[in-house]
């Protein structure tokens, strides 16, 4: 046997002639280290793992049963075989040594065959013993690894929804309080389109270590919901000064580490917030409550966040109070930044709209009411991802290319109706090119190109009052008839997508100075092409003109673009 291959045996006993005789067996067979007392065998055990140890139990100083408790006490020695030597051989001091840990116990003086034998026996049960704790270890290896595949996402590392909402319930159930944070990643959809999905990974790896960066608590769960959505329980953190400050610095934190990789796609995070228990005690209600709280966000410009609190405590304070008009007027002013369309949510916009008619039904105003819709380009099948990212960026373009004045709004998830004050039919086209060269600055899919609709606004024709009397003639009745018998007005034109970069005009309903003309059908990557449209007609209110159609209109994309939206 080699000297690199022998097992190593440590002797401990006070008596030399045991030390000699047991040197003497054991040679050839194992390495042999001898100490002649406890203190000096667990000094050795400082820097040495012997595969076995053979010790005396009465020595001077420190027995073999207190040396015995030290190497048990010691993790680095703790797993190591002691086989006890004892002269008084005797059932109570065996019972007592196999009691203390060892695996066999020796009499002395011991017969070198029996010696032998026994060690031999030891090391081999050791060897044995070792390799089934290796397998052991490996196989509780693998249960952790699923386990911990089971909980995290595999990407980030970051804890999965169905774990996260297991341990936030348990953590409110336990008594902790915090907050929810809902993230999203905004116009993610373009880094991968634009740089790959690798770069896009990349992204969502720099997210989970900003959600790291941010977390302060061992009991914050830090989640991957998937795609480019996260949601993060920061522990024991409700005061909202500070809850503002982590989420302006995440935000800070991932739009400084997107500019440093020069990505030219307006990525950034929008955040919104729920907190225990003010928001709900349970998972999902705080889930629910953080997701409208991003919503919110995501209507109101994105790249910030929000508190869902802020909306119902705001109705508290309002009822309990009473103010002046100042104070009024700078609290409704401090919620519009003064640039691009105003945007509404739909729901409210029908209210705005029906003020409008009032307004321009007892003066001269010019306004224009257009529909934006989203054409698929042929040949391609764009999802509903897809479809979600191009109506973000026709929402930007909108916002931008138009006036504090005009008002927008998101009818569904491909059409957007704008209003236009003080604009003229003559200025429409300019809008459109405006609004489209922005777009496709914006868009790169290639997916979807626009149609539009457009009608005049008129106002509400009051009713006849009951005093008054309407003469109803055959000549009146003859122009009604003719009217309701008309044929609509059908035209072709024949235009180019926009190549060259448009210019800011301070003045964004001037007339457009370029030879080239718009094409709402047109695929802006097959060049020029001629569709034929039906013109609408006139209606004071496009509302209710439930059979309206115009540039573009598909009624395959929504049957009713004009009608009472379903919920």
């Amino acid at each position: 046997m080699s000297s690199a291959s022998m097992k190593h045996v440590l002797i401990v006993d006070d008596d030399n002639i045991n030390l000699t005789c047991a040197r003497t067996v054991l040679k050839g067979f194992c390495k042999v280290t001898p100490t002649i007392s406890g203190t000096q065998a667990l000094h050795f055990l400082e820097n040495n793992t012997p595969d076995l140890i053979l010790l005396d139990i009465q020595m001077p100083f420190m027995d073999g049963f207190e040396v015995m408790r030290h190497i048990r006490e010691n993790p680095k020695t703790a797993q190591i075989p002691v086989i006890f030597l004892s002269a008084n051989a005797n059932a109570v001091t065996e019972s007592d040594c196999l009691a203390m840990g060892a695996i066999d116990f020796i009499a002395k003086p011991f017969v070198p065959s029996v010696l032998l034998n026994r060690i031999n026996k030891a090391l081999a049960i050791e060897d044995k013993h070792k390799i089934l704790s290796e397998e052991l270890n490996e196989r509780i290896r693998e249960v952790d690894d699923i386990k911990d595949r089971s909980q995290k996402d595999a990407l980030t590392g970051l804890y999965n929804r169905l774990f996260s909402e297991n341990a936030v319930n348990k953590l409110i159930k336990a008594g902790h309080i915090g907050t929810v944070f809902m993230i999203d990643m905004d116009n993610f959809k373009a880094i991968n389109d634009e740089y790959g999905h690798i770069a896009g990974d990349n992204v969502l790896k720099m997210m989970a270590d900003t959600l790291r960066s941010a977390s302060a608590s061992n009991n914050d769960i830090l989640c991957r919901i998937g795609g480019d959505e996260f949601i993060a329980f920061f522990d024991g953190i409700t005061d909202k000064k500070t809850v503002s400050e982590k989420a302006a610095n995440m935000i800070k934190d991932i739009c400084h580490k997107l500019d440093s990789l020069n990505y030219k796609t307006r990525a950034s995070i929008s955040v919104g917030i729920a907190q225990v228990p003010e928001d709900g005690t349970e998972f999902n209600k705080l889930y629910n409550a953080a997701d409208k709280a991003l919503y919110y966000v995501k209507q109101n410009g994105k790249n910030s966040f929000h508190f869902y609190s802020d909306s119902s405590a705001t109705e508290r304070s309002k009822a309990g109070q009473l103010v002046d008009i100042a104070y009024l007027k700078e609290a409704l002013n401090r919620s519009d930044t003064g640039h691009g369309a105003y945007k509404m949510d739909f729901d409210a916009f029908h209210h705005v709209y029906n003020f409008i008619n009032r307004i321009i039904s007892r003066t001269d105003n010019s306004v224009e009411s257009v529909l934006f819709t989203l054409m698929p380009v042929p040949n391609t099948n764009p999802d509903t991802s897809e479809a979600e990212l191009a109506i973000e960026m026709l929402e930007q373009a909108i916002f931008v290319s138009l006036r504090r004045d005009d008002i927008s709004t998101r009818y569904s998830s491909r059409q957007i109706f704008v209003v236009l004050m003080n604009a003229k039919d003559e200025d429409i086209e300019n809008i459109v090119n405006r609004i489209n060269n922005t777009f496709f600055e914006l868009y790169i899919g290639g997916m979807f190109s626009i149609a539009y609709d457009f009608v005049k606004m008129e106002g509400k024709i009051a009713p006849p009052s009951f005093s008054q009397t309407v003469p109803e003639t055959q000549e009146t009745n003859d122009v009604q008839a003719e009217a309701s018998d008309a044929e609509p007005v059908t035209a072709t034109v024949s235009v180019n997508k926009p190549e060259d970069e448009v210019v800011a005009d301070p003045n964004p309903y001037s007339k457009s100075n370029s030879a080239s003309s718009y094409n709402p059908y047109a695929n802006p990557y097959r060049g020029t092409t001629s569709n034929t449209f039906v013109m609408p007609s006139v209606s004071s209110n496009p509302f209710n003109d439930r059979e309206s159609s115009g540039h573009g209109y598909d009624p395959s994309i929504d049957p009713n673009p004009f009608g009472r939206r379903s919920r």
